[in-house]
């Protein structure tokens, strides 16, 4: 036998459907009682829920203060925070791989925008189809996502069902969205009139009918856009001209943009000598600009050399600088190789260089001559934080020239506190030079990478004076350390160390792995994050490394263990669930699976 509805869940139901259906909301609903209002606004749906808060009087809640005893206005108040719990849920359930926005967070705003980002990957996989011939904002919304709000099952409303609806009810709400080609069009300008977008990702930007409905779009949004991106771009010069031009504001000669980002695209004239007008101007004239990306775009020296030239006499104060993923070995060639003391006296033609914090040269086949013009140019960049030279051939020599800035600059400079040398074609001989240097200065770095370049075991020992310094992140995966590498560490560590997160895979440390892991742990109280993935280790090490967890008073989070052939999964559930932190495993352990995937831990 069914069970009988009360009359509290029919009263509900009905309230649901004349939010849905119904063109006014009924006012007596703002006068339920607080307990049974509070229920309401946790079971409805979104659509119903976004009328129902609609219409709600006294809007600005939080800037009401009962002062006077009044407990209508408290209990305003509390609704308002009813409300953000009740979205803040609806977005959980709709999207729980997305819940990582900081708080505090507008979370109507986040679902809607982010619903809006659905509706559109949805309509623009339509249009990408040859034979389509409509109109963008006659589409018709997925049953899927109707459900989502509430709109599925016995709700005929045709009207809910058109994207241009959804942009009608929900289009102020949008912040930052995503736009392929095939939306850049004056219809999508429409369907956005009234967003007010600060942020904008473009993808496959190709055509002069892509570039005119984009630039359509930036006018519409040029008093609130401060974030560009373009990816899997062609980009000609007149294509850049007219974008560039979109982003000036008339009369200030200037623009608000602060990120800009070209990633994996191409220019068509690879060969042009100067940049487009447009884009010199709105380079050097961005006081706004903050952060400048252009990653795997097939860039040459020359282009990079334009670049540098410009914002050395720009006046934005840009943070970020990142080339990349491209070929500019030689850009810095008109730098004098010679001592940096040669370099100007005075500053102050060099702003944006100045309030670089970051430069990414990752990938860029930059040489040991490259550095050596770089470490000159790093001294125009007095407070630069963040230095990634990753996957540079720059061997031991490069090193070597680095050393004389990193004695020289903390006299003249903030001190660097991030360096990244990951696959440098380094050696023990030239790393061991750089560690001795980094661990006698009053202001050592804050993170090092030297991952993936063999140094062997005998970079050991003076890796161990280095970790007895402030270090905070290393990582050293790949290196070679071996067995005799990870035994001569643990000699080195009799101090109690900085460190919160450490890379030690890919090492082939066997059981003297587990051993330092265990004396890591309890020679490190703030450490939070630890790889040892792929270390050759024998199963009984699990013993060890679990001893070490019990005796720690650490604040470890996670624990990577994968890629060692252990075949203990009969004690694997005891031990996720003994070792846990905030109800999640401290340990990631080997899949059942791994004995049968073929072992290779070579980099």
């Amino acid at each position: 036998m069914a069970e009988v509805p009360s009359l509290m869940s029919l009263g509900m139901e009905a309230i649901k459907r004349q939010l849905l259906w119904g063109d006014d909301v009924l006012p007596d609903i703002y006068e339920l009682p607080s307990h049974i209002f509070d229920s309401l606004v946790t079971e409805l749906p979104p659509l119903a829920l976004h009328k129902l808060e609609a219409e709600m009087p006294y809007k600005n809640w939080d800037d009401y203060e009962c002062t006077d005893g009044c407990p209508e206005i408290g209990t305003k108040r509390g609704r308002s925070g009813n409300f953000s719990k009740a979205w803040k849920l609806l977005f959980k359930q709709r999207w729980p791989q997305l819940v990582d926005h900081p708080e505090p967070v507008n979370w109507q705003q986040i679902y809607w925008q982010t619903h809006l980002q659905n509706c559109l990957d949805e309509a623009a996989a339509l249009a990408s189809i040859p034979s389509f011939d409509g109109c963008i904002g006659k589409m018709k919304v997925s049953d899927n996502i109707m459900i989502c709000i509430g709109c599925g099952g016995h709700l005929n409303h045709s009207i809910y069902s058109m994207l241009s609806y959804h942009f009608e009810q929900f289009g102020h709400y949008a912040r930052f969205l995503r736009l392929p080609n095939v939306l850049c069009v004056a219809e999508t300008c429409k369907l956005l009139r009234n967003s007010k977008l600060q942020s904008l990702a473009l993808r496959w930007i190709r055509s002069k009918e892509h570039v005119d409905g984009l630039c359509q779009l930036l006018i519409q949004n040029i008093e609130t856009l401060t974030s560009l991106e373009f990816i899997h771009c062609k980009l000609s010069s007149t294509f850049v001209n007219a974008i560039c031009g979109c982003l000036e504001i008339k009369g200030k000669e200037t623009h608000i943009i602060q990120n800009f980002s070209i990633r994996t695209s191409n220019f068509l004239e690879n060969n042009a000598v100067s940049f487009p007008q447009s884009f010199v101007s709105f380079l050097s004239s961005g006081r706004s600009l903050c952060s400048l990306r252009f990653c795997d775009n097939n860039l040459d020296r020359y282009f990079a050399q334009m670049l540098f030239t410009i914002l050395i006499n720009a006046s934005s104060s840009i943070s970020t600088l990142d080339l990349s993923d491209n070929s500019i070995a030689g850009w810095l060639s008109n730098f004098n190789r010679g001592s940096s003391s040669r370099l100007p006296s005075s500053l102050g033609t060099f702003k944006s260089l100045q309030s670089l914090h970051e430069l990414n040269l990752r990938g860029n086949n930059l040489h040991k001559y490259d550095v050596e013009s770089l470490r000159n140019a790093l001294f125009l960049m007095p407070n630069l934080e963040v230095l990634d030279l990753s996957d540079n051939p720059i061997e031991d020599e490069g090193i070597r020239c680095l050393i004389p800035y990193f004695v020289e600059a903390p006299e003249r400079c903030s001190p660097l506190a991030v360096l990244n040398l990951e696959d440098c074609e380094l050696s023990w001989n030239g790393v061991t030079q750089l560690l001795d240097t980094l661990s006698t200065l009053k202001r050592p770095l804050r993170s090092l990478t030297l991952a993936d370049n063999g140094l062997g075991s005998l970079v050991a020992g003076s890796l161990g004076k280095f970790l007895a310094t402030s270090i905070t992140e290393l990582n050293i995966g790949g290196i070679g350390l071996g067995s005799a590498g990870f035994l001569e560490l643990q000699k080195g560590m009799t101090v109690e160390l900085k460190l919160v997160k450490i890379n030690i895979s890919k090492n082939r440390g066997g059981l003297e792995t587990a051993r330092f892991l265990s004396k890591l742990m309890s020679s490190a109280p703030d450490l939070v994050v630890v790889n040892a993935s792929y270390n050759l280790m024998p199963e009984e090490t699990l013993t060890i490394i679990c001893s070490a967890l019990k005796a720690a008073k650490g604040n470890l989070q996670s624990l990577d263990l994968t890629g060692n052939m252990w075949d203990c999964q009969q004690t694997y559930a005891s031990v996720l669930a003994e070792f846990q932190h905030n109800g999640r495993p401290i340990l990631i352990l080997p899949s059942a699976y791994a004995p049968d995937v073929p072992y290779d831990d070579d980099p």
